[in-house]
């Protein structure tokens, strides 16, 4: 069954009720009259279409002078479909039948909805404190009832929208208590990290001044060379003359041979 044929089968099934499904997801959901509340249920875990024999949770919203909105979800293990029943109760006078002889796992349910909220279920065995002490004052959920901690520390911030005179844009972040701020505690601030940090600015130095001499010599260089050709495009000297003697000792004379006779005094 899909979603639309869940919730129109109890619909058929319980007088004045309205079939619908929830907001932004498909699950089945009616609304009922607070005296058709037990009816509902019931029928919904024993019609054998429905068969909605697994209790999931109950639980209620304030909707403020509207009064509250109870909420129960049950599923199906058979046909594996969910569905969502609700009704409202006056905020004057919020009361509706118990379900637990149904659903026995509702019990811790609507004993927590009646502490937080203030909805009584008739017929309930003991609706006692399930989460607060016997002697709190009040129903935490309720809409109306003041925060303790708003009224001896103002919140650091807006508190809520509308509520605060002064446009805040978001609200500080709070550490809780006992926690020191990142300055001031840890390894960022302890003896390893002062060590650390002389190290570091140690090296820093040592490659600070490795890099300025670099950059100085790397200058001198190019000045040097600047120079050079400077001269070389002006038509100056070269370079300074080589000293005398610089090719090397002269070679001795070669010896002469014995002289040749003249023939012409011969022939005379």
């Amino acid at each position: 069954m899909t979603p639309e044929e869940v919730a129109g089968r109890l619909a058929e099934l319980v007088p004045d009720a309205r079939a619908g499904t929830s907001d932004g997801y498909p699950r089945a959901t009616v609304d009922v009259p607070p005296q058709h509340w037990r009816a509902a249920l019931r029928a919904a875990r024993d019609d054998a279409e429905l068969a909605c024999n697994f209790f999931d949770w109950l639980s209620a919203v304030d909707e403020l002078a509207e009064g509250f909105t109870v909420v129960a979800h049950v599923w199906s293990v058979a046909h594996r479909h969910s569905l969502l029943v609700r009704t409202r109760v006056p905020r004057d006078n919020p009361v509706v039948d118990s379900i637990v002889d149904i659903y026995p796992g509702a019990a811790w349910h609507e004993r927590e909805t009646h502490e937080m909220f203030g909805i009584d279920f008739a017929g309930h065995p003991g609706l006692a404190p399930l989460l607060l002490p016997p002697e709190f004052e009040g129903h935490p959920l309720r809409k109306e009832f003041v925060l303790a901690a708003r009224v001896a520390k103002p919140w650091p911030g807006a508190k809520e929208p509308g509520e605060s005179e002064h446009a805040a844009t978001r609200r500080q972040p709070m550490r809780p208590p006992g926690v020191p701020a990142p300055g001031e505690w840890g390894p960022a601030v302890g003896p390893a990290a002062r060590a650390s940090s002389a190290a570091a600015e140690r090296t820093s130095s040592a490659a600070a001044e490795r890099t300025s001499s670099a950059v100085a010599g790397r200058a001198r260089r190019a000045a040097a060379e600047s120079a050079g050709a400077g001269q070389r495009a002006a038509g100056g000297p070269a370079g300074p003359a080589e000293p005398a003697g610089s090719a090397g000792p002269a070679r001795p004379a070669e010896p002469a041979g014995p002289a040749e006779p003249d023939q012409r005094a011969e022939e005379g």
